[in-house]
């Protein structure tokens, strides 16, 4: 354990701060070299205490060693990382990259994303070839991007804080061009993979979607809906493929092998191989790689007849995967499938035990498993969730009958999809425990109080860590004054919990301006406007998180919607629509293109709410307000670039120009058909202040006040060429992440702006 803690240590500094790496690891090899030579030479010493004293040295030998091992790495890479990250690409420079597609291609809340090795970076006279980590994202993805393809992407790109393992992030302007498909063995996984989706695509829904997210932690088929629900209910660690799918390909991989009367070193060689194909199927997450590492390091234990501890063999995978990547150690899926695993191994033990004196001893097993990992995790997860799960133990424990089934199921219908009957059968039967699963995740995310808020950051993580630790300590045998001590910690967060979060609900509530008409809510990354006329309420955007929009609609008092508008359906725009399901009127939305887009809409519809298509030149009224559809046009496509823009003035709202996430090309296209007002006093800044915008359009609508709804991001936004842009056509910025809640309306002819808090 010292040596793992050692070495994920150094690889968190000298990852951040990798100009330091080659003298950290002069500095370390030193120190290991001194201890060394100590070591050697222990009679000078004397004494009866030589022994000890060398036991002591040996492992000071080893954390150093190792530690300096990390550093080493880091400084190894840093000139051909420096040289990328010195490249001339920013100010929206218009760039053309060639890269390796090396990670899954994942849908987020802004279209897709990849990580990817940089082949070739050209823009002017210029080509780099150094091969470095990058990220790729990208609205659209062409037909047979997988892991192993190559890509060309035009666009632009910004260099990434230190730390982060991809030195560039590549935003592409146009959909990526497919320049070869994957080979060889990639190829056969990429197969598989899509053959399981494949058999998969009619079963019903959302057992269906979840089926290969079970098996090979593909979530391309999982709805927005039950992915938030899998989060909420502490479920979506089983569709990260982990510990457990690793055990069960090697189990059944070592069982046939030993079935057939094969000897030791055949049985590991067949749970090896098995272990490798299963890892390029799935693709090589933080999560797999551990497991993988772990499950690897195992055998060859068993290969020679040393079988170690499981606490052992979880710190020699991650010293090894350490010092082969160091930036692992600031992954948070990393943190977390390390932090599971141990407290498995460490904590279900006593826990049961601990739980017994209460319950039933096999109840007791089974609660100790889903807690312990989740005491564990907590405080990792407050890191970046605001949100305590409640039901995760209880979730866990009705859906761990049914994942295993779900995903040896799974994986056999998605080696048998090329089988007439056979796929489509053993899919079927998966069906079933995926269903279960899914319906369990559904359905106690949505019991009143499933999750509690939560401060994140680190104030949030030491918080949740203390609770954690003083849970363990009442639940396992502890002395008594320990456990005083444990009830009192409790209960003190208890009453905090309690109170903070109403306390300071009511207070808000007494500083909000009586006379606001347009409310910007903190909602994340992500955008959710009210509108208030006459007492009538409009909604544009409902953010990614049903909770967040929750809290600020009570905040405002608002209980109805009569308007909503979906300018368009990422998640981040669509992802909190049933906080607002049965108190909407009308649904003005963008063009659909997905199935769940539709599913979107229909939950809304069987609510209640009418549904109308937005096109440009449809006008309405909200109260004394009048709002104009000003794009998209009837044809045009889903997406960014078919985003709803929408102008509203009225006698108490200042006249406001909403672009959704319209790119620098859509806004030209606004500017070339729409009828702009002369001027406006508010615009809502596209896609929360990326770099791709026209600054002609902002030049030309002259706002008064420039509205970004942001909040935590991997994109850089609000990029700083966009806030130089605004502040040179004099606009005054209003950034959610900075200032909260940011209301506006009209006084005496007068823009009047309040916010929730100073901006630093």
């Amino acid at each position: 354990m010292p040596v793992a803690a050692g070495a994920w240590l150094t690889a968190g500094v000298v990852t951040g701060a990798p100009d330091a790496a080659a003298s950290a690891a002069v500095l370390l090899w030193a120190i290991a070299f001194v201890v060394l030579v100590a070591l050697v030479r222990p009679r000078r010493w004397g004494g009866s205490g030589v022994a000890r004293v060398a036991h002591v040295l040996a492992h000071v030998a080893i954390v150093v060693g190792v530690a300096a091992g990390v550093a080493s790495h880091v400084a190894a890479a840093l000139p051909a990382r420096a040289a990328v990250a010195a490249a001339e690409v920013s100010g929206g420079r218009s760039l053309t990259v060639d890269v390796v597609a090396v990670g899954k291609i994942e849908r987020g809340a802004a279209g897709w994303r990849f990580d990817a090795v940089l082949e070739r970076l050209a823009y002017g006279d210029t080509a780099i070839t150094t091969p470095v980590p990058v990220l790729v994202r990208t609205g659209d993805v062409p037909p047979g991007l997988d892991l192993g393809a190559r890509v060309t992407v035009t666009g632009t790109a910004w260099t990434t804080e230190p730390g982060e393992r991809a030195v560039l992030v590549i935003d592409a302007s146009t959909t990526p061009t497919l320049t070869s498909t994957p080979t060889g063995v990639l190829a056969l996984a990429s197969l598989l993979r899509h053959g399981l989706i494949a058999v998969t695509a009619g079963l019903p829904e959302p057992g269906g979607g979840l089926i290969a997210g079970l098996a090979v932690g593909d979530t391309s088929q999982v709805s927005d809906g039950l992915d938030a629900a899998m989060k909420s209910s502490s479920l979506s660690h089983l569709t990260a493929v982990s510990g457990a799918n690793c055990a069960l390909v090697v189990g059944i991989a070592f069982a046939v092998a030993a079935v057939c009367g094969a000897g030791r070193a055949v049985r590991v060689a067949a749970g090896l191989g098995a272990l490798v194909a299963f890892v390029i199927l799935v693709s090589p997450e933080p999560s797999v790689v551990r497991a993988a590492t772990m499950a690897a390091i195992a055998m060859l234990g068993l290969l020679l007849g040393r079988i170690g501890a499981g606490l052992s063999l979880l710190t020699a995978s991650v010293v090894l995967l350490l010092l082969l990547d160091p930036w692992l150690s600031r992954s948070i899926g990393f943190a977390l499938s390390v932090a599971a695993t141990a407290a498995l191994l460490v904590l279900a033990g006593p826990l049961a035990d601990g739980l017994s004196r209460w319950m039933p001893r096999p109840l007791a097993l089974a609660v100790s498993v889903p807690l312990a990992a989740q005491l564990a995790c907590g405080p990792i997860i407050a890191l970046i969730s605001p949100q305590v799960s409640v039901v995760g133990v209880a979730a866990n424990m009705l859906a761990a009958p049914a994942a295993p089934v779900g995903t040896v199921l799974g994986l056999i219908a998605g080696l048998c999809a090329g089988i007439p009957l056979l796929g489509t059968g053993v899919a079927a039967l998966a069906w079933a425990p995926a269903a279960w699963t899914a319906a369990t995740a559904t359905t106690l995310s949505a019991l009143p109080g499933s999750a509690i808020w939560w401060p994140d950051g680190v104030g949030g993580f030491a918080a949740l860590g203390l609770i954690s630790v003083a849970v363990v300590i009442l639940l396992v045998r502890s002395p008594r004054p320990a456990r005083v001590a444990a009830s009192a910690v409790i209960a003190v967060t208890i009453v905090i919990a309690a109170g903070a979060v109403p306390a300071a609900q009511i207070g808000l509530r007494a500083r909000l301006p009586e006379a606001w008409a347009i409310a910007v809510c903190d909602v994340g990354q992500g955008d959710a406007i009210a509108i208030r006329a006459a007492g009538h309420i409009a909604l544009v955007d409902t953010g990614p998180d049903p909770r967040a929009l929750t809290a600020c609609l009570e905040t405002l008092g608002v209980e109805r919607v009569d308007l909503l508008v979906l300018t368009h359906f990422d998640h981040d725009h669509d992802g909190g629509t049933s906080a607002v399901a049965g108190r909407v009127d009308t649904v003005l939305h963008g063009p659909t293109a997905a199935p769940d887009d539709e599913r979107t809409l229909t939950r809304l519809r069987d609510a209640g709410a009418r549904l109308v298509r937005a096109d440009a030149g449809m006008t309405g009224t909200l109260g004394d307000a009048r709002w104009r559809v000003l794009w998209p046009q009837p044809r045009t496509e889903a997406g960014n670039d078919g985003s709803v823009v929408l102008d509203i003035a009225g006698p108490s709202v200042p006249p406001m120009l909403m672009l959704g996430d319209l790119s620098a090309e859509g806004q030209r296209r606004l500017m070339a058909t729409a009828s702009l007002r002369p001027t406006y006093a508010v615009v809502k800044v596209s896609h929360h202040g990326s770099a791709d915008q026209e600054p002609r359009l902002y030049r030309r609508v002259r706002a008064t006040v420039a509205l970004i709804s942001v909040g935590e991001n991997t994109y850089g936004h609000p990029r700083s060429e966009t806030l130089a842009m605004l502040a040179s056509v004099g606009a005054r910025l209003a950034r959610t992440d900075l200032e909260g809640l940011i209301m506006l309306w009209t006084e005496a002819s007068t823009v009047r702006l309040w916010h929730e808090r100073e901006p630093p």
